[in-house]
């Protein structure tokens, strides 16, 4: 039991209860909400029909949002994805995207700031004020400045850890995958450098499943950094996720790395008191750690990797009826429609905006008259929203908002822990009810026992679909 009950409730792992003679190849098609707009349904069933003998399973997201629709197979990203590719693909290592090694990054000046760092010039106080000064929040969705985040868990008796959240499980993100598919070693210097200042000397990578390509770059890469740095660097453990979308809050993603089911914690006591081996842990983004780097270089040195404007840009995925879903820098503040005309290449021929969902399945639906708003922490809260990871979803005159709203809760009632009760059948009730032509009073009471019942941001987010919907959309 203490392995077949973790295990069953990954998406990632098949409970059997005999090894079959031979493998079954396993076909996972994205039903995300992008990969739906580019035709995932059409094809799902024509894979299923070109492959009898595989297990073809749809999935909640693959993170590849770019390039709907996606399908993994045989430890393989395809996408886009096309019934033939699905068909030709063979078993093997992952295709790598061309990215900045170890040597290169080192050129550029990498870990030079670590190495000052442990040298003691720029001291562990400078460090905080040079992150207090710049400004900088967390980029994985609630934007905490990430000094403050530093000094409570450091003011905490150690053993202390440090965490990357690379479980990226919102549909519409892909920037973490963007990150480590081509600067990992921002990111890991980001990570060294937090534990430096925390006193922490063991660095968890926890890396969602359905990147096998940043996971082959990242094993690829710490084996260069042990071969290079053997001694001065925190010990660093890779760990591999199995598909939860719980995993992406932090005392769920303990819960897994410690081997348990990924139930949420009660709070108090929070993580950086009571974390990892119930040890004070500072649980931080990727992009977060990547904008780590680059403000602190701007500070203190190497100009190679330095970036003045760190602090205030981030990274926002486009991703629907947009001419070129991607990654895309910009600063915090910046508007939709500034996104979509001067980065996205504008709207598809024949499609014209008419909403947008700032934050995958939980930041909840906004209205096209709303394009020019800021996009930055705390501006579409009174819109009932939120921009939390950035993961944008964008809706023309051919997609109904009470059926994103639905797709939105089907999504959130699939990847709920069920350890609370309000999240455990009040998504699935509210699914049921966009999913068929309920409302009013109903949805609003549902929303109510979400928001107000629920333990973690899963449930409690659940609400703003249900509540952004009636607001800006009535019937949908």
């Amino acid at each position: 039991m203490d392995v077949c009950e973790p295990a069953a409730f990954y998406h990632g792992f098949r409970v059997v209860e005999e090894i079959p003679q031979r493998p079954v190849r396993r076909i996972r098609v994205c039903t995300g909400l992008p990969c739906l707009m580019a035709g995932a349904r059409g094809l799902l069933s024509t894979v299923r029909t070109s492959a009898p003998d595989a297990l073809v399973e749809e999935t909640g997201c693959l993170g590849h949002c770019d390039g709907a629709p996606a399908v993994l197979t045989e430890g393989r990203e395809l996408a886009p994805a096309t019934p033939e590719a699905v068909r030709r693909v063979a078993e093997g290592a992952p295709e790598l995207p061309e990215y900045r090694d170890l040597d290169a990054y080192r050129a550029r000046g990498g870990y030079v700031l670590l190495e000052a760092l442990r040298r003691g010039d720029p001291g562990r106080e400078a460090i905080l004020n040079a992150l207090e000064g710049a400004g900088l929040r967390g980029l994985g969705g609630a934007g905490f400045p990430t000094a403050a985040k530093w000094r409570a868990v450091k003011s905490q008796p150690g053993p202390r850890h440090v965490v990357v959240n690379a479980d990226e499980s919102e549909p519409g993100a892909f920037k973490d995958r963007h990150c480590l598919e081509r600067d990992p070693h921002r990111v890991l210097e980001g990570a060294f450098i937090a534990a430096r200042v925390i006193g922490a000397r063991d660095v968890h990578v926890y890396l969602r499943d359905e990147y096998p390509a940043a996971r082959s770059i990242l094993s690829r890469e710490l084996a260069a950094l042990n071969r290079w740095a053997t001694g001065r660097l925190p010990r660093v453990h890779l760990h591999r996720g199995a598909g939860a979308y719980i995993c992406g809050e932090e005392s769920a993603l303990l819960e897994s790395i410690e081997g348990r089911r990924p139930l949420p914690r009660l709070r108090p006591p929070y993580v950086a008191e009571r974390g990892l081996q119930d040890q004070p842990t500072l649980v931080q983004n990727v992009e977060t750690l990547y904008r780590v780097t680059g403000t602190l270089a701007a500070r203190f040195g190497p100009a190679g990797i330095a970036d003045e404007h760190a602090a205030g840009r981030r990274f926002f995925c486009l991703s629907g009826r947009v001419t070129r879903p991607g990654v895309y820098e910009a600063p915090r503040g910046v508007s939709l429609r500034t996104l979509i005309e001067e980065h996205a290449g504008g709207m598809p021929a024949g499609h014209t905006l008419r909403a947008f969902l700032p934050c995958g399945a939980s930041g909840g639906i906004l209205p096209a008259t709303l394009a020019d708003q800021s996009l930055e922490f705390g501006s579409l809260e009174a819109e009932g929203a939120f921009i939390g990871s950035a993961s944008v979803i964008v809706l023309s005159q051919a997609d109904a908002p009470r059926e994103a709203a639905a797709w939105a809760l089907d999504f959130l009632a699939r990847e709920s822990c069920g350890k609370c009760t309000p999240c455990r059948l009040g998504t699935r009730q509210a699914r049921n009810q966009l999913q068929g032509r309920g409302g009013g009073e109903a949805l609003r009471g549902l929303a109510e026992v979400l928001a107000e019942g629920s333990i973690c941001g899963l449930g409690q987010s659940a609400a703003n679909p249900l509540r952004t919907l009636e607001r800006h959309f009535g019937d949908g």
